[in-house]
């Protein structure tokens, strides 16, 4: 029985799903799952990080993180975690960059947020030589160490709720069944206690998204931070406040149905910042002003790089250079897209790149 098949007899049992829940079973379904069944990267995948498009995108990031060690007294022992690492390219990077920063890497303890068998053997696979440890829940990071971490699109792929506004109250949107094919629905009017403040900035008929296990992990992040020190940089595309259906599937490259082959597209949604923002203020940590990926990636010195880069290469490989530097930083690229969100104790500076 295909995930289609699986879900459309649950939905005839059980009634429509949640859009939340159908990201959940499409994603991390233990045997027909996205992520749970292969490596989505890549030319042969469905889909491209920015670590896969360019070794300087990690490097920025890891001397970055560096520096952020450095200005909080160099630690003697700290978590060096990362989110959804994917193949583990971006850690490969930071590690490389970072082995001029004496120190460093030596009190760094690896730890990777990851629920993929597939991803996990292909990180293991990256990162020979050193001993990372996986967990499956930002939660489960340690709490008695300074916390230097970094989210590379872990955010977007975390199942969201749709509502629809109806005068002072919202509709979800749902997956049900039209004519025995999977199709989208909304539930009855209701108030959204987590939407109240949202009336004032919405008319009838917005979209407005709810991620709820966003907060949580930002919340995770910011205590450990706030607590023991470090920082966490999170990459992502999205804006300060969700508006609008940004519900995508991606699909050897390509936009697809969303509800077309379910575990066969990369499903995803744009960030809500705010919520971040806001749980990691509750947690008692300091938040940099949301930042353009473009903009960031200029402050720390990307044009710098590429241009050294770019001194022994000629040809394709200078050409393939230029490119990767406009794809990660150009505005009608991911230069805007895409936004930086520093977290980092009330007491310390902010991260090297994003303003307080």
């Amino acid at each position: 029985m295909s995930l289609k098949d699986d879900l459309i007899a649950r939905i005839r049992e059980t009634g429509p799903l949640s859009i939340a829940d159908y990201m959940a079973e499409c994603l991390l379904h233990p045997v027909h799952g996205y992520y749970t069944t292969r490596d989505p990267l890549g030319a042969a995948g469905d889909f491209t990080t920015a670590p896969e498009i360019s070794q300087m995108f990690g490097e920025l990031i890891g001397l970055a993180l560096a520096q952020g060690w450095i200005n909080q007294g160099r630690p003697e022992r700290f978590v060096l975690a990362e989110l959804g690492p994917g193949r583990g390219t971006l850690m490969a990077d930071v590690l490389r960059a970072t082995r001029a920063v004496p120190g460093f890497a030596e009190a760094a303890e690896i730890c990777f947020v990851e629920a993929s068998p597939t991803l996990r053997a292909t990180q293991a696979e990256t990162l020979k030589g050193y001993a990372p440890r996986w967990l499956h829940r930002a939660e489960d990071l340690p709490a008695d160490l300074p916390l230097f971490a970094v989210a590379n699109e872990f955010f977007d792929a975390l199942p969201v709720r749709q509502f629809l506004r109806h005068g002072a109250g919202w509709c979800e949107r749902r997956v049900g069944l039209r004519d025995g094919a999977l199709g989208f629905g909304l539930g009855g009017e209701a108030p959204q206690t987590a939407l109240a403040h949202r009336l004032e900035d919405t008319s009838d008929g917005d979209l407005v998204e709810i991620c709820e296990a966003a907060a949580p992990i930002a919340s995770a992040l910011a205590a450990r931070i706030a607590a023991r020190g470090g920082i966490a940089l999170i990459v992502d595309y999205g804006d300060w406040r969700s508006l609008g259906d940004t519900l995508q599937a991606l699909r050897a490259h390509e936009p697809a149905d969303v509800l077309a082959d379910p575990g066969q597209a990369d499903l995803t949604a744009h960030v809500d910042f705010e919520v971040l923002a806001q749980a990691a203020r509750a947690a008692g940590c300091a938040h940099g002003r949301l930042t353009p990926q473009g903009v960031f990636l200029e402050r720390l010195g990307i044009t710098a790089r590429a241009q050294a880069l770019a001194r022994g290469l000629s040809g394709d490989a200078l050409e393939d250079l230029v490119a990767a530097h406009r794809r990660l930083t150009h505005p009608e690229e991911m230069g805007n897209l895409f936004k930086v969100l520093g977290l980092y104790p009330p007491q310390a500076a902010p991260p090297p790149g994003l303003d307080p």
